[in-house]
């Protein structure tokens, strides 16, 4: 069986160690140290991850990450690349499912952080993937559009999401939609086509999830 999230991780970890702890990322505001601090919490604390998505929980989950961004980044970025087989998102059993869009939009997340940088040619396995989780990603992140959007991986399939209405065309490779849909816009290579007004706003959405 392809293991996806491994390999997406192991290029990450190698990357992080050639651009240094100060590379910026697509996080605006985040260096490369600071998602390494993310992805240790989120598999190693559990006590704070879920201030990744719970409000209530925020503040002291970013107490934590910032403690643990202080620590050597060699030593960071090695726990990023061996992780606990205990967590519930990085033992055999969940790894690929909870793992392999995670490490790839983060590993894109560094890629595309600086000036020069251009989309990987994925594997057809990745990108069918990565399609297969497209669907509960735009989903989620859509759901309150006021639109119909159309997604569209050509090859692949679509699906439409959003409240209805007038309507938009999205259409991306998987991978790119994926960035797309977690709130890189800004940096996906995707065509959009609908009223403009509407275009400009799922644009500038937040869709982070």
């Amino acid at each position: 069986m392809p293991r996806y999230a491994r390999a997406e991780r192991d290029a990450l970890a190698d990357l992080m160690l050639i651009v240094g702890p100060d590379a910026p990322t697509v996080n605006e505001g985040w260096s490369t140290r600071d998602l390494a601090a993310h992805l240790v919490v989120r598999e190693r604390r559990p006590d704070a991850a879920g201030g990744i998505m719970l409000p209530p929980l925020r503040d002291y989950g970013e107490r934590v990450r910032r403690r643990v961004a202080a620590r050597p980044f060699a030593e960071l970025v090695a726990q990023v690349r061996r992780p606990p087989i205990w967590s519930p998102l990085s033992n055999p059993l969940t790894d690929e499912l909870a793992n392999t869009m995670e490490f790839f939009i983060h590993h894109e997340d560094v890629r595309r952080g600086g000036a020069d940088w251009a989309p990987r040619d994925l594997s057809a396995g990745l990108r069918s993937a990565l399609w297969r989780r497209a669907g509960p990603l735009a989903r989620l992140a859509l759901r309150r559009f006021p639109a119909d959007v159309y997604v569209q991986a050509p090859g692949h399939g679509q699906l439409s999401v959003g409240r209805g209405g007038e309507q938009v065309r999205l259409v991306a490779a998987p991978g790119e939609l994926t960035l797309f849909l977690s709130g890189r816009q800004r940096v996906a290579r995707v065509q959009l086509d609908g009223p403009r007004e509407l275009v400009q706003r799922l644009r500038g959405a937040d869709l982070g999830i």
